[in-house]
Order: structure tokens, then C-alpha cells, then sequence
């Protein structure tokens, strides 16, 4: 085979197939004599397809994930080759590249091993497959890829096949006849056995995923119904005491779990404990539904209780809840501390996907340091009330016995909230408020020894941030209590002061919870797992609440009310209706909840002018009056703050178009043509598009022609 010197030699291969793999493509030696590889020429737009067809191959059924990527801007470079790189990604088999079986060893570009019990490799676990290939997308030319293949083969460094169907020397106890499982299925049996699902529906749901990749047959269903069995007892065996001392227990796991640590930090006279902890099923999600979008903290939980308080780290997937993607182990707030687990989860993340940015990051505590968010994520800030009005309603509902004061005391604290945009003096309604509950004895000791110190602090943060919607703060609740039911069980109450069981019940039990989730909902599977995710926040659950059912006062606006959609005979009223300080006397209310009743009622309220907006529109438009107000009149800044104000406005109206309308194609046939294959990353193992060049408009066409079908199949293999 003659080698090539010039990519401009390369014929462009297209194969008609939906999906094509590399025997699809003719291989050609690209490079010099000393040093040349296999490459191929396809349509950038095409690179899915091979990628799923390199995955589906009968041969060796596996995944492939980006071990390592790179990016430059378009026009970075003032010279360049004809092989220079726009995009740069390096796939690798995910049974390799270290090799866990006995025996095994590391490969260089890994830099550690992963410490284990069990050294008997199974096909779920690596392998020390060396198979990899890179995608360059062309700097020349954008709308091409070129592949190059630097291991075509599935097999170790010894040269022998590792994995699939034809691995005859498989490492480790009967691992040759146990049929193909991949992390996906491993992953789903492992959540469904923590979560206490019978093992015989397990096991029945076991069998389904191993059909696609090796058939029906007895042998197979037997040594599957064995394998669910024993992961069963291992899990039932397993401890979060690794050790008798707690700091040497954890020690211990951090060994074990490099890859799901991004920052470890011992207790030292000079350092805080620090414990970073995110799986790469929480990267992947982290960079799939954060990227340009918004992250939230769920900062300070357990301060009372547990050993060292837990910060969490949550982005909005596509259904818009709240999804853990980051668990932060720390006592220490200190500007220095936080800046280190946060440039280290960066890095984590931008060492996959180059480009991964964030939009915005929600905070709930006033006292939350900025200044690390500013610096490292460079975005804004938004300020979230769901802790203050959590904290505030559970203590009226507490301490105060008689319904009507809780209401009027709750909507008083609405009142000085309010105060920010309604020109009101916060002191003095503060003042008039602990004068005019002085006999409520116990909450105002409570208020005055919490939050009269520290309230001024407060009202600036939500005067001097954006705040989050009701749906935000409803999603983050939602997470808040799922966190709580699943530590703050009776029969752990001893483990409190052990971080080791902390840890062991985020990555086993609560990370198989949001996995589950997720998976039923994107395959379309277990319907009653879907149905109780898709309903576990009050915002989705208040959807589902008929205008019909709400109605109100209005003539006084006092109060409205909500009929049940169980019982058709019982009504619930919710007082102070259109304000965030709504009160409703449901049960769920009461627990100091944010309710399914008080969105409807603030929903149907947003409709009607008697009713003052939201606080996060009124935020929002003051926002927008200060841009236009703070430049001199006749001013080239009042153009650029002009500029600025409607481009802001345009987003928001095709945002809000795409959010209320019912046929997502009425809205893209609007867009122009350039944004067609404009699709960013949405999700781990996806090729990122940029904006394609005029050049493109065929390659264009072809791609949004195959849109939907591409998804539906990357949603199959993930």
C-alpha cells in the first residue's frame, strides 16, 4: 500500500449505510516512511454513525469513550497544515486501556491503577484493550473529519483478543462463558439490587439487556440468573467501615475510588478535610446538562448532625430537576478551600470537554463565597429563597399554635422580602413586624436569635443577585428532601459522626436512585420508576392541576383556592396568593414545603395584572432598567447598553417560545439555516458541532435529514 504525503489526496468516503463501521471504509497509510498511520477521509456530519457502528460490531460489541479532546477557535491559527485540527478526540474501547484481570497491567496513558478486591477481571470490567482511534475535525476544512486508527484491533498488548465473542483466553473464573455485560447493565443491576427491587424481576430485567447483545440461550440465562445472585450478596456484605478508624477507613475508599474523587485533602495542622466525590456517570451528566446552563449548590447540609457538613453540586436535566453531579465533604468555608474543590472539578471537566462552560451558578446561603465562583466558573451568580423560605414557614408552622398567626406571620416575612423592590425602608418593616407579634414568644426568639443578626445580610444578597424561579427552588427542594430521607434514617443514627458511611451512602444508594431515574426515563422503561420521577417536584406535579381547579378572591385577593384532584370534595386554600410567601394548609405545606398548590395558584396568578409579577421577574426587570438607566443620554454607552438589553430580550423570547410551545418544528423551521446542525454537546461521548461554513450547505441538509434518527439511536447505546 503506498503511503500519502497530503490529506489533499484523500478521497472523501460517504457509505449509504445509517450506520458504517471501519470495514465499511478503504484505509489508506497517511504520513512518511519512518512514521505513518491508517486514516480514512468521511463528512464530519457522519462521524455518529461510525462511532455507532463501531460500537454495535457483532465482533466486539463495546463503547468507546473520549480519553482525551482538544479545541482551537476558528482562526487561531495564521498557518497551519492540511491535517491541522479544528476538534481533536481520542476514542478508546472502554475495556481497556488498563487491564484489571490477574495479571494485568497499566497502560502509559493512564496514571494510576485502581486498587480493588476482587483482581478476577469479568467483560465488564477493562481488559487492557488497546483498541483506539482519533477524529481530527480539519481546520482546513470543517466539514470533514479525518480518522485516524491507531488500533483497529480488540486486543491486549500481547496481541491476543481480550473481549467479546472471540476471546478464548479469558482471564479469570468462567469469565469466557459469562455473555457480554457493559458498564450500563452492570450499573443497572447494581441500582435496581440497592434499591431493593425483588432479585427475580432483577433478574428478569437482567436478561432483557444481555438479549441484545448475545441472543437467547440456557446456558447464558442460567450464568446471569448466578451473576445477579452473587452481586446481590456482595452488596449485602459489603461495609462503609473499611476500618476501625474513620480517617483510616476513608483512606482507604479514596485508594480504592480514585476515578470518582476529583480533590482529596487530609486534615492537617495547616489544611482542612476536604473530600471531592463525582462518578464519570455524574461528569458525563455534568457536562450534558450543564454546559451552558446552570449549575446549583445545596450548600451546608447536615451542619448539626453529621461529622463534616455536605455541599452538593446540581445542574437541571431535561426535565428540568435537580440532578447530583458533585458531593462536596468540607467544614470549611474559607475562600482558599473553596476555590480548590472548584478549580478541580473544572479542570475535570474541561479535561473531556475543552469547551464546557457554565452559564450561571445558583447559591442558597448569603454567606457563600463569591469570589471563587466569579474567578474560576466566570459566570453570574443567582440567588435562589427556597432555604430562607424553607426555614422560615417550618419554624412558623412549629413554634406558632393558631393557623391564623402562621398566615399572617408568614406573610408578614413575605412583606420585608418584598421590601427590596417596593422602596420600603427593610428596617422599619422589621421593626414593625417584631412589634406587632411580640406575644408570639417562641418564634420571635427563634427570628431574633437567627435572623435579626444576619438579615441585612440576606436582603442584600437577593438585592444585589438575579433570583431563581419558583421551578428552580421547587427542583432543588425536591433533591434537598431525597438527600435527607435517604441519610437521616433511625437505623443509622450511630454512623452520623462517620464520613466513611456518608460516603457510602451517596455513591451506592443515592447515586443508584438519580441513575435509575434518569435511565428509565430515557429508555422508556420501568414506567413506574418514570412516573414517580417525572412527578417528584412540586412544579411538575402543579402541571398537572387544571386552571380550572384554582380559584380566586378577587376582590379582596386574600386568599384562593385549589381543588383536589383525588377527592373532588376537598379543597385546599392558599393565603396571600401570587407571592412566593404563599401559605397553603395541605400536609405537605406544613412540613415547610414549597407545595403544588402554591405554583398553580402563583401560575394562574402571573395571568391576571391585579396581581403583582414574581420576585425573580421583578429582579430580572430591575436588572434591565439599571442597563438602561445607568448610561448618559446621547452616549455611545447608551448604544452599547442598548445593544446589550435587546439581544438579552431576543433569547428570552425564543427561550419562552420554546418552552410554551407544543410542536418543537414550528420553532426550528423558523431558525435560519446556518443554526441547522448548530446541535451542541448534549451528552458524554458525542462529537461537539460548532456553526457550520457556507461551504457546508450540502453536508447540512444531509444532517438534518437524520437528525431525530441519530438521536433515537445515540439514546440506545448509552
Amino acid at each position: 500500500m503506498a503511503i500519502v504525503e497530503s490529506i489533499l489526496d484523500l478521497q472523501v468516503q460517504d457509505p449509504p449505510e445509517e450506520e458504517f463501521y471501519s470495514a465499511d471504509l478503504t484505509w489508506t497509510k497517511f504520513g512518511t516512511v519512518e512514521h505513518h498511520d491508517e486514516v480514512a477521509l468521511i463528512p464530519y456530519a457522519r462521524v455518529d454513525a461510525f462511532i455507532i457502528g463501531e460500537c454495535t460490531n457483532i465482533e466486539c460489541p463495546t463503547r468507546f469513550h473520549i480519553e482525551r479532546g482538544r479545541k482551537r477557535s476558528r482562526g487561531s491559527l495564521k498557518e497551519f497544515k492540511d491535517d491541522e485540527y479544528l476538534e481533536y478526540r481520542q476514542y478508546w474501547c472502554s475495556f481497556g486501556p488498563e487491564n484489571y484481570g490477574e495479571g494485568g497491567s497499566i497502560l502509559p496513558s493512564r496514571r494510576y491503577r485502581l486498587n480493588t478486591r476482587n483482581r478476577a477481571a469479568r467483560p465488564q470490567s477493562m481488559r487492557g484493550c488497546t483498541c483506539h482511534f482519533v477524529v481530527k475535525r480539519l481546520y482546513a476544512r470543517p466539514s470533514l473529519a479525518l480518522i485516524i486508527y491507531n488500533e483497529r484491533r480488540h486486543v491486549n498488548k500481547s496481541g491476543f483478543v481480550c473481549h467479546g465473542p472471540f476471546d478464548r483466553e479469558a482471564i479469570g473464573p468462567g469469565a469466557k462463558k459469562i455473555p457480554y455485560i457493559c458498564n450500563e447493565i452492570q450499573q443497572q443491576t447494581m441500582s435496581m439490587l440497592y434499591l431493593g427491587i425483588p432479585e427475580a424481576n432483577i433478574v428478569e430485567k437482567h436478561l432483557e439487556c444481555l438479549q441484545r447483545y448475545c441472543g437467547s440461550n440456557a446456558k447464558a440465562n442460567s450464568l446471569a440468573s448466578q451473576y445477579v445472585h452473587k452481586l446481590g450478596m456482595i452488596i449485602k456484605r459489603s461495609t462503609h467501615e473499611l476500618d476501625l478508624d474513620d480517617r483510616a477507613s476513608i483512606s482507604m475508599w479514596v485508594e480504592r475510588n480514585k476515578k470518582s474523587i476529583f480533590i482529596h485533602q487530609d486534615t492537617s495542622e495547616d489544611n482542612s478535610f476536604i473530600l471531592g466525590i463525582q462518578t464519570e456517570w455524574q461528569l458525563q451528566q455534568m457536562i450534558r446538562f450543564g454546559h451552558r446552563s446552570l449549575i446549583a449548590a445545596d450548600s451546608t447540609f447536615g451542619i448539626r448532625r453529621l461529622k463534616y457538613p455536605l455541599c452538593t453540586l446540581l445542574v437541571f436535566d431535561s426535565r428540568q430537576h435537580a440532578l447530583p453531579v458533585a458531593w462536596i465533604i468540607t467544614r470549611s468555608f474559607a475562600k482558599s478551600d473553596v476555590s480548590k474543590w472548584m478549580k478541580a472539578l473544572l479542570d475535570r471537566a474541561q479535561s473531556v470537554e475543552p469547551g464546557w462552560k457554565v452559564s450561571g451558578f445558583l447559591i442558597d446561603d448569603a454567606a457563600t463565597e463569591i469570589d471563587p465562583i466569579m474567578d474560576i466558573f466566570c459566570c453570574p451568580v443567582l440567588f435562589s429563597l427556597w432555604r430562607i423560605r424553607r426555614s422560615w414557614l417550618k419554624n412558623v408552622v412549629r413554634k406558632c399554635s393558631s393557623i391564623e398567626v402562621q398566615r399572617e406571620i408568614f406573610k408578614r416575612l413575605g412583606k420585608l422580602v418584598y421590601s427590596i423592590w417596593d422602596g420600603v425602608d427593610a428596617s422599619v418593616v422589621l421593626e414593625e413586624f417584631t412589634r406587632d407579634f411580640v406575644d408570639q414568644t417562641a418564634f420571635m426568639e427563634y427570628f431574633k436569635g437567627c435572623w435579626v443578626p444576619k438579615i441585612e445580610m440576606w436582603l442584600s444578597a437577593m438585592r444585589a443577585f438575579p433570583l431563581a424561579s419558583q421551578e428552580a427552588s421547587g427542583a432543588i427542594e425536591a433533591y434537598h428532601m431525597k438527600l435527607k430521607a435517604k441519610l437521616f434514617d433511625d437505623s443509622h443514627l450511630g454512623a452520623f459522626q462517620r464520613v466513611d458511611w456518608l460516603v457510602h451512602k451517596l455513591t451506592t444508594e443515592l447515586h443508584s436512585t438519580y441513575w435509575l431515574d434518569r435511565y428509565a426515563d430515557e429508555s422508556d422503561s420501568f414506567q413506574n420508576v418514570k412516573e414517580e420521577y417525572i412527578s417528584s417536584t412540586s412544579w411538575h406535579r402543579a402541571l398537572q392541576i387544571p386552571d380550572s381547579s384554582v380559584t380566586l378572591d378577587d376582590e379582596n385577593h386574600l386568599f384562593a383556592k385549589v381543588l383536589s384532584q383525588k377527592d373532588t370534595s376537598i379543597s385546599h386554600v392558599v393565603w396571600n396568593p401570587g407571592s412566593e410567601f404563599s401559605f397553603c394548609d395541605c400536609s405537605w405545606s406544613m412540613q415547610g414545603n414549597l407545595c403544588k398548590h402554591v405554583i398553580k395558584v402563583n401560575m394562574v396568578c402571573e395571568n391576571c395584572p391585579s396581581y403583582k409579577p414574581s420576585m425573580s421577574f421583578q429582579s430580572f426587570e430591575e436588572i434591565l432598567m439599571n442597563m438602561w438607566k445607568l448610561p448618559m443620554d446621547d452616549s455611545v454607552a447608551l448604544d452599547v447598553s442598548m445593544a446589550w438589553t435587546h439581544q438579552i430580550l431576543d433569547e428570552v423570547q425564543k427561550l419562552v417560545e420554546l418552552n410554551s410551545s407544543n410542536d418543537i418544528s414550528s420553532v426550528v423551521n423558523k431558525l435560519p439555516l446556518k443554526w441547522a446542525s448548530g446541535k451542541g454537546r448534549t451528552s458524554f461521548r458525542k462529537p461537539s458541532s460548532t456553526i457550520p461554513f457556507p461551504s457546508e450547505s450540502n453536508t447540512v441538509k444531509k444532517a438534518m435529514q437524520k437528525k431525530n434518527q441519530k438521536r433515537k439511536r445515540l439514546s440506545s447505546i448509552r
